[in-house]
């Protein structure tokens, strides 16, 4: 079939995705619940390829009936320069995450993950309100990005911003601008004074990989704390701001709701997000 022309309308529409490692993902069970639910006929498929492959294998699904995949580590840069369009947010963010095959085999980049941040916070915490006090972000990797791009869209007046390698925390401020400031790694715990939002986007504190250490002495109660880590579900950090009395939001709830946008364009449902589908997930 040409790729210009519209796909069959008995088509059983195929998305996944695609990483390496990939076995990790809780796509699959994700996406494989609401199809479930709405019962949709489609599916969805966890994909290895190798960085090497990228370009090759990204050209040949929409042919194979695929309508979109996600995409993670190490994919998620590279990406944009196989799309042939690209979202204004998944270019500021530098990355992508979801793709969506056009009928006539076209490729267009999206980076739903700063959306799925903040929809996180307004379902568990809805009187979270941006505009309160500064915001203080522990990480400067491509999540972090994300995060940097939503919470200023969000109206943040001030994003204060710590990672250990202090380079990566000055490109980010260079590149979205003066409501940024950046903190020495030593110096992280400063910044949480006066912080109304506090989120860790390092992968410090999940299962496997040291805790972060970070001194709260200057965390107000009053503050929302949100790690991004989803395993374990709270985060020895999560822990000991809750213990000082903050609200806490975990970080699974990201996951879910950066996963709506890319259902729907590929199934054609927008889909819940509700404690049906966390249960589902952390199975």
């Amino acid at each position: 079939m040409p790729d210009d022309q519209p796909r069959h309308p008995d088509h059983v529409p195929l998305a996944g995705v695609i990483g390496m490692p990939i076995a990790h993902s809780r796509s699959p069970r994700l996406h494989g619940h609401w199809l479930r639910r709405y019962g949709i006929a489609g599916h969805y498929i966890p994909m290895p390829v190798m960085p090497e492959h990228l370009a090759e294998v990204l050209r040949a699904l929409p042919r194979l009936g695929f309508v979109g995949v996600n995409v993670t580590i190490p994919h998620k840069e590279a990406v944009l320069a196989l799309a042939d369009t690209v979202t204004d947010r998944a270019a500021l963010i530098g990355a992508a995450n979801t793709l969506i095959f056009r009928p006539d085999g076209k490729i267009h980049a999206d980076n739903t993950d700063g959306y799925g941040f903040v929809a996180n916070l307004r379902q568990n915490a809805p009187d979270w309100w941006p505009k309160a006090g500064p915001a203080a972000l522990i990480g400067a990797g491509g999540a972090a990005r994300a995060v940097v791009a939503s919470l200023l869209d969000s109206g943040v007046g001030e994003l204060r911003i710590t990672n250990r390698t202090r380079i990566r925390s000055e490109q980010i401020k260079s590149e979205f601008g003066a409501r940024l400031v950046v903190y020495d790694w030593a110096q992280a715990g400063n910044m949480l004074e006066g912080a109304a939002t506090v989120v860790n986007a390092t992968s410090l504190g999940m299962d496997g990989k040291q805790p972060l250490r970070l001194p709260l002495d200057a965390l107000s109660p009053d503050a929302l704390v949100t790690d991004l880590v989803y395993a374990p579900l709270v985060t020895p950090f999560l822990r000991d701001a809750q213990a000082r009395g903050c609200r806490i939001v975990d970080g699974l709830g990201m996951l879910l709701h950066q996963a709506a946008p890319g259902f729907e364009c590929w199934f054609g449902r927008r889909p819940e997000v509700d404690d049906d589908l966390r249960r589902a997930v952390l199975e």
